[in-house]
């Protein structure tokens, strides 16, 4: 025995009483036109009547067919005497709602290439979640799913990282102030040498993207030379006075 849905049932039903009431109208419309003018009335506002199928159900025509399950689509259509055949999702697809499609979605691509990875994988009940590769922060979130990325910004030199990139933000950048220098990999400025200070000579003064360059003093210098003269004078004269005794 086959069995009708509640919906079904009452289109069923609608069915033989607007028929029912044709029936009426034809045998009385000679004998008693304003009966049969009620009877058209009446006729006339019930197939107005839109049909109204339960949340659980599709329409499809005069019929109300049940939806297939979330992981599954519509195969064949519900009729008055069977019920819908559906079909379970096949890999690479799915379908996360109870349905009347006859086609499941496509699971998004976490590409690559865009900077995306997977965070969930695609399942026949739920669509993939891709998330930022590292270095990588979202710039197109719905939901808990991230559709586009973009690479961090990176900081020049003579800049600091003032703020963190993160998957969900860029990197904030800030120049550094005067007296101090960052190759822009840095979390803080830092201060030039002070050659002065290491009793040193300034060789080349820091920029904000180098440190200074110190070496030794010119007094140092003049010393170390003038050493290395009288020794060499030293070792000379002494051979000469080997020579001659």
């Amino acid at each position: 025995m086959i069995e009708l849905t509640s919906s079904q049932v009452s289109v069923t039903w609608c069915i033989q009483f607007m028929k029912t009431f044709n029936l009426l109208y034809t045998m009385t419309s000679r004998r008693n036109p304003w009966t049969a003018a009620l009877l058209m009335i009446i006729m006339k506002a019930l197939s107005s009547l839109s049909l109204t199928c339960h949340f659980a159900e599709y329409q499809i025509g005069s019929e109300c067919c049940p939806l297939c399950s979330a992981g599954f689509r519509v195969k064949i259509d519900c009729t008055e005497f069977r019920t819908t055949s559906c079909l379970p999702c096949i890999k690479g697809t799915y379908m996360d709602n109870p349905t009347g499609r006859k086609e499941c979605s496509s699971c998004t691509n976490c590409d690559a290439g865009s900077g995306l990875k997977v965070k969930r994988s695609c399942r026949v009940t739920s669509d993939a979640v891709c998330k930022p590769m590292e270095g990588f922060y979202c710039t197109d979130y719905k939901g808990d799913k991230c559709e586009a990325a973009q690479r961090h910004t990176s900081c020049k030199p003579g800049q600091y990282i003032q703020v963190k990139g993160t998957a969900y933000r860029d990197t904030e950048c800030s120049d550094c102030s005067d007296g101090t220098f960052s190759n822009g990999t840095l979390t803080s400025c830092q201060p030039h040498r002070q050659c002065e200070a290491e009793k040193l000579q300034l060789i080349k003064a820091g920029t904000p993207s180098d440190d200074a360059q110190c070496g030794e003093t010119t007094k140092t210098n003049v010393s170390v030379i003038l050493g290395v003269i009288i020794t060499v004078l030293f070792f000379l004269c002494a051979g000469l006075f080997v020579a001659f005794i």
